[in-house]
This record gives C-alpha cells, structure tokens and sequence, in this order.
C-alpha cells in the first residue's frame, strides 16, 4: 500500500516539499473494540452506572429510586404555586379529553366510555415513569384509526363485540410489551426508522380518513351500515348509498357547532392569550347540544345520541386478554405496529418540548414509562394510548409545568365517570364527530411539508407515500410506502456517496471543492479527490469508478488546454469514518490502474480506523487478480 503522507502541495509546487508524519494509533484489543461499539450503540448518552460514581451508599439508594420511578425526583422540590399552575392546566386539558375521548372511541368501534377510562390509567401510570414535563397523555386519532382498522380485519365489532374488546385489550397489552422492552434492552434507534417525513405525511393521511370516517356521525348513518374500510373511496361511497338515513336536524347542528369550533380555534390562533376560549369550546359544544337535544327532545325525531353510558370507574380486564389462541398472534402483531407508532409520536412529542423548555428527557426511559401505562391500561379497559400534542401544547400554554397536570387530568376524567356519566346520555353523536374532525384538522402541518419539500425532495416524496397510502388504501400501506421510500434513500445515500474535487483557493493554502468554491483552481500535475462517506462493499465499487471517472475527465480537459499531465492522485480520507476488506481492494485496484498510467497515489488525513486498515502488511491480490 502506498505510503500515508500529508503534504502542502502549494509548498510543492514553488519547489519545497513539506512532509508531515501521520502517527499510527495503537489497535485496542478485540474485546475492548466490542465494548465500544456496545457502549455506543446502547449507552452512548450516559453510562448505565455514572450517575452512582462517588457517592454514598444513601445516595446511591435515592438516585437509584429517582431512575425507576422519576415521580420522586421531581415530587421532592414540588412547591404550592407549581400545583396551582398545574391544576389549572390540568382541568384545562380534561374539558378537552372527555368530549375528545367520547368521540375517538367510535374509531374504535367501542362505546364510548372505554374512551374516558383511556384518560385515566395511562396518565396516572406515566405521571410515575415519564421524564417529560409537558407530555399530556392520551388517545390519538392516528394510532387509534390504525389500531381499529387493524382489529376490524381480525374480528367484526358488531358481529362480535365481547372478542372485539379482548382482542383490543389484547393489542394494547403487547403494544406495552413491546414498548417497554425497547426501553429496557436500549433499542429505542428501530423508532427512528419512522423519519419525521414519514410521520407528517401519515398523520395529514390520516387526518383526512379520519375526518371522513366522522360523517357518519355528521349525517346520523347507522354504525352498522357505514364502511368498515378506512380508505377514501369506501368512505365516500358509504356516505352516498346511506342518503336515505340523512338527518338535517344532525347535519346543521353538527355543521354549526363544527364552525363555532373553528372559529374558536382561530381566535386563539390571533390572539394566543385567549387560548382558553378555544380549551373550554369542546366542552360548551357538548353541554349545550346536549340541553338542546334534552329540550326539544331531538332524539325522538332521529337525532343519533350517544345513548347509555355505564357510571363507575374502569373495571378489571386482565381476565379478558387472550394468552393463547389464534387471536394471541393476531394481537401480537397489531401491537407490535400501533406501539411502535404510538412510541414514534409520543417521543416526536417528548423532545420538542424538553427542547423548548431546555430539560433533558430520557428516551429509553420514556419508552418504558410508555410501554408500563399500556401494559397497566390494558388490564383495567384501556386501548393504546401515548403522547398527544394538541393536549400537550394546550397544558404548556396553560401554564403546566409538570406531570402533575395528567394526575390532576386523570382525576377529572374519573369523577366524570364516577358521577356525571348519565349526563352524557342525551350528547348528540354528531357533536362528538364535530370535535373529532376539528381536532384532527390540527395535525395537517402544511408549513412542515413545505419545508421538508424546500429541504430534500425525497423526504416531500415520502411524505406523500404516506399521505396517498394511507388516504386511499390503508393506513399500514401509507406507513408500508413511506418506510420503503426512506430506505430507498438510505440505500442510494450509502452506494452513492459524495465525492468532490479539490481545489485551491487563491491567495491560500486550503483545498475546497470546486464546485462549490468556483474560484478555487487545480494544482498542475495533481488530481485531489475527497470522499465523503464510509467505504464499504455497498459504495466502494462506485468510488473505484467515480475516481477513475475523474482522471479521464481531468486527462480530456488537460488534452484540450494542452497542459501538463497528471502525476499524483491526492485521496483526501478526512470524511471516511471506516473502511472495509472492499475498500481495501478497491484502493488496491485504483493504485494499480494509476501505476499503469505512471501515476503515483497519496493518502491524506485518514483518522485512526481507516489508517490502521490502510496500513496492515497483508494485501489482497490475491482475491482481486
């Protein structure tokens, strides 16, 4: 292998040759090589016992019970006036979940008050585990329509309600399970799979299906008789073949608190101090609908209400979990999907407000809280549940400052379900449907397409492949599509790496790329070349090509100028993080092919992993005749 040397060519050139020697870093052993890949792949936060490095054994007692359960951390410098912010987002944020949970329970297929018992476990279980300060727990559009179109093709709601719910409760258990064990074994990296992209373009999708999915309850068509497919065309079909079950009492009623609910929004929008305006306008919308139904006794003329809600706190359900059976496997896999959706979005959620309020969160530690809230949900009648934003941003507007709000949040929800619950009976559905489709609405984030469109245009393309697969197939599809399209572009990011020729800039000694530098101008007699990635066996016969590429372009713009011929070739490794046996042989072939030209190759700033492998005696020949 030719020598490693780093040279100034400029220094070269006016006749001085400066030549800087490159020290070769000792090679750890095989075990302390594995430690480090280990370390970095599943501790590279933290290490797993520096927190309990020179303290006492009474310390090393409490920090251990602040990892585990983090509600004691910061429940030791709780203070009277935080509560009081707290409590105030806390009852701000339950006006909002009971007409929410009341509605989002009809994706499911179930009543509705298995809605409101999702609002008060879940956020009691991670106000115990979470490390986020402002994440606000509970039911989401997306991850709920996902988790019901998945148990509609396994079981009918209507045909069969009791194994319906089972295999709900079923679903969200090993949803936990999954979860939990990501953040126990530190695998939280597979979630990154579902990039941002993918996320915004299933949620717009999403958005819309779910939108849809509420004209049932807009134009009062029977549960039974509206399409069990989430797709747009079966939607929309459904909706015009039931003409005949059309209510106009529902429809203007639902049109017009739909439109006090937009304006509402858009007032807070405007004004942001007025935020509570539109917090409290879901909760006016189903008190007054519900008087109004009552009155005039709208029910009576075809007005679809919600009906009997049972009164009482959630009732045990581990008794109805499948651990066997046919429908044990089918819950596994609706687990496995909707949790690590759910786990996509609740951790999305987690960052961008500890970011916003400048505090760490633990990812691997909000997996598990995660992960425990849907393993304990699922045994007292919850379905999945995670990190909301609308809640979370409506609880950090309204002042919240710890997990107090979900507690206080949960509290609410309960004494809903303890005492109010016959209340609920004459709430039209077409109200519900009105706070689905104006909640819903929110997450469409037209400035994030726009910039992710403005940023790199693949991303837009799978933002798309998830938004048109999940409009117009199904939801698995659109995340399916958006998934294959990121890993097509990982694939083309990995076999076609950059590569740049250098150049020096006038008046100085450094070397850019000159495509982008255009006054920067080749030394004569060299060819510098910088390779901006890793090589391996997916890139390295592109490199092999690429360079060669180069050299018989340089050789036709020097044919044509008639300058001088090309004598060195200058590889610049600063980027290259590693190397491997294809690397090797492809460098190996470029320094044959240039020494049959009677050009001699140079190595430059190759960092320690690349130049212990560069400079190993045994060559490879042999394998590359």
């Amino acid at each position: 292998m030719t020598g490693i040397e780093s040279k100034n060519y400029s220094s070269m050139t006016e006749g001085k040759r400066l030549v800087h020697q490159v020290v070769v870093p000792p090679k750890d052993s095989f075990a302390i090589e594995t430690g480090r890949v280990v370390r970095e792949t599943f501790f590279h936060d933290v290490g797993p016992l520096d927190w309990f490095k020179g303290v006492s054994r009474r310390q090393q007692c409490l920090l251990a019970l602040k990892y585990a359960f983090p509600i004691v951390d910061w429940l030791s410098t709780y203070k009277l006036n935080t509560f009081l912010y707290d409590l105030l987002a806390g009852v701000t944020t339950a006006s909002v979940a009971i007409p929410q949970d009341l509605g989002y329970a009809s994706l499911l297929g179930i009543p509705a008050v298995y809605g409101l018992y999702t609002s008060v476990v879940p956020p009691l279980v991670y106000a115990v585990f979470g490390t986020s300060r402002n994440t606000s727990i509970g039911i989401v559009a997306g991850v709920t329509l996902l988790l019901g179109e998945m148990l509609k093709r396994e079981i009918s709601p209507t045909a069969d309600a009791a194994n319906y719910l089972r295999l709900a409760f079923t679903a969200t258990f090993f949803a936990g399970v999954f979860q939990a064990g990501l953040g126990i074994l530190r695998l939280g990296f597979i979630t990154e799979f579902l990039s941002h992209a993918s996320i915004v373009g299933f949620m717009a999708g999403a958005a819309f299906i779910i939108s849809l999915q509420q004209l049932r309850g807009l134009f009062n068509i029977a549960p039974a008789h509206f399409s069990r497919h989430t797709d747009l065309v079966s939607v929309v079909r459904s909706v015009l073949d039931h003409t005949d079950e059309w209510n106009w009492r529902t429809i203007v009623m639902g049109i017009a608190f739909f439109a006090f609910l937009s304006m509402t929004k858009f007032l807070a929008k405007k004004k942001p101090r007025l935020f509570w305006v539109a917090a409290i306008a879901p909760l006016v919308s189903v008190i007054i609908s519900t008087a109004l139904v009552f009155l005039t006794r709208a029910d009576k003329h075809g007005v679809m209400i919600v009906g009997y809600v049972k009164k009482g706190m959630n009732p045990s359900s581990a008794h109805q979990i499948f651990f066997s059976g046919p429908f044990m496997y089918s819950a596994v896999k609706i687990g496995l999907v909707t949790g690590l959706v759910a786990l996509t979005e609740g951790l999305a959620i987690g960052r961008t407000f500890a970011t916003l309020c400048d505090y760490r969160m633990d990812g691997n530690k909000e997996m598990m809280s995660f992960g425990f809230m849907n393993i304990f949900g699922s045994l007292f009648s919850c379905f999945v549940s995670t990190g909301m934003f609308s809640r979370s941003a409506l609880s950090y507007n309204a002042g919240g400052l710890t997990p107090m709000s979900n507690i206080v949040m949960a509290i609410i929800v309960a004494i809903t379900l303890s005492v109010l619950t016959p209340l609920i009976y004459y709430t039209p559905s077409c109200i519900l449907s009105a706070v689905v489709i104006s909640a819903v609405l929110t997450i469409i984030d037209l400035k994030a397409l726009w910039l992710i469109w403005k940023v790199d245009t693949l991303d837009f393309l799978t933002s798309l492949g998830a938004f048109f697969g999940t409009l117009f197939v199904s939801i698995e599809i659109g995340l399916l599509t958006a998934v294959c399209i990121s890993f097509v572009k990982i694939l083309f990011n990995i076999t076609r790496p950059h590569t740049a020729i250098l150049g020096k800039i006038p008046g100085t000694t450094v070397y850019r790329n000159m495509a982008q530098y255009l006054k920067a101008t080749s030394v004569p007699g060299i060819l510098a070349i910088r390779i901006d990635s890793a090589v391996y066996f997916s890139n390295s016969a592109y490199i092999h090509d690429k360079i060669l590429v180069y050299l018989e372009k340089e050789k036709q713009r020097l044919g044509k100028i008639d300058g001088p011929k090309v004598c060195y070739l200058v590889i610049d490794l600063t980027p290259v993080t590693n190397i491997d046996t294809n690397g090797v042989i492809a460098f190996e072939r470029i320094e044959k092919a240039m020494k049959k030209h009677g050009i001699q190759v140079f190595y430059i700033n190759p960092l320690p992993p690349v130049q212990v492998v560069l400079l190993l005696p045994t060559k490879f020949n042999e394998l590359n005749p």
